[in-house]
């Protein structure tokens, strides 16, 4: 039995579950993502990594700017679905298209579920120093991320992962379920574990107000932090430079770090000339930096460009 999709996403992470379902032999009625928005430089309108996969993929790409009208709601409807796939799609979903295709929409999400519902999971799980974390196909409801569990992989977090080469990692797992769940889906094998209340988080969207180090708290979690923040948006210090006509604070993104609980020293200071700063507690060493307006590089190749010495103090 081949079953009659549409798929709903927009970001990186949703590309790979595409690429999975459309090989798989499924017909996809349709793709839905976010509207093309003006990014980069020039302001161009750019189109999500699903959208320019879609069309790669010779699949009709709708990108209603909102869900809940009465036309998107018939024409949703006209496409006489078995099922919605949704994987950060970046909408909510009203009930009538939840109630539309005939085994509803099922959901990928990116954490072991009820921990981190909402929209940061990979980066609230990094932050908070969760030892593992899943990636889960679940039926859609209209709370968020409450509904039922169809399918299930953990993934441990380890100790050097950034939120990015997690995100990776998750990704390439989720898109690789997708298979062996749409035929449990056509068998009516798909069993459901509904989901506890009990020891549910929410993973709120990151704020630029926190993406600022504070060098008072410990080691431990300023690692964390550096590393759940990265690459995007970066949490990020000012040093002050002494150099050149633009002499003053210069902003830098600390993009990974490893943490020396053993090393000490007033917060902020600079003990040795490899980057490794005082916390409140320990101290991390930075080992790949963005200086603002600058690409990614290492510690090593970010100081032949920077001076920054033993006894300076970052902020």
């Amino acid at each position: 039995m081949t079953l009659r999709l549409a798929f709903m996403g927009a970001p990186d992470f949703a590309a790979p579950s595409l690429a999975e379902i459309a090989a798989s032999g499924h017909e996809i009625a349709a793709v839905y993502t976010q509207p093309p928005r003006p990014a980069g430089r020039g302001q161009s309108p750019r189109k999500t990594p699903v959208h320019e996969l879609a069309e790669a993929l010779g699949l009709p790409v709708r990108t209603p700017a909102r869900l809940a009208n009465e036309d998107e709601e018939e024409a949703f409807a006209a496409l006489d679905l078995d099922a919605a796939i949704v994987v950060a799609y970046g909408l909510l979903l009203p009930r009538i298209y939840l109630e539309t295709p005939r085994f509803g929409c099922l959901n990928l999400h990116p954490s072991l579920l009820p921990r981190w519902r909402g929209a940061a999971p990979i980066q609230r799980a990094i932050m908070a120093g969760d030892p593992t974390t899943a990636v889960q196909i679940m039926r859609m409801e209209e709370s968020l991320d409450t509904g039922p569990i169809l399918l299930s992989e953990t993934a441990a977090i380890e100790p050097g992962d950034t939120a990015g080469a997690l995100h990776d990692r998750l990704a390439r797992t989720g898109a690789q379920m997708w298979p062996r769940a749409l035929a449990a889906l056509e068998r009516g094998a798909l069993a459901e574990t509904r989901q506890e209340e009990e020891g549910a988080s929410y993973a709120a969207k990151i704020s630029k107000s926190e993406a600022r180090i504070d060098w008072t708290r410990p080691a431990r979690e300023i690692d964390r932090k550096i590393r759940g923040l990265s690459p995007f948006p970066g949490a990020w210090f000012e040093i002050e430079t002494g150099e050149g006509r633009k002499k003053g604070p210069v902003r830098v993104k600390a993009l990974n770090s490893v943490c020396v609980p053993s090393a000490s020293g007033p917060p902020g200071a600079v003990l040795d000339a490899d980057m490794l700063i005082a916390c409140g507690e320990g101290a991390v060493r930075l080992t790949r930096l963005q200086r603002e307006g600058r690409p990614a590089m290492d510690a090593e190749t970010f100081l032949r460009g920077v001076s920054v010495l033993p006894g300076q103090h970052v902020r």
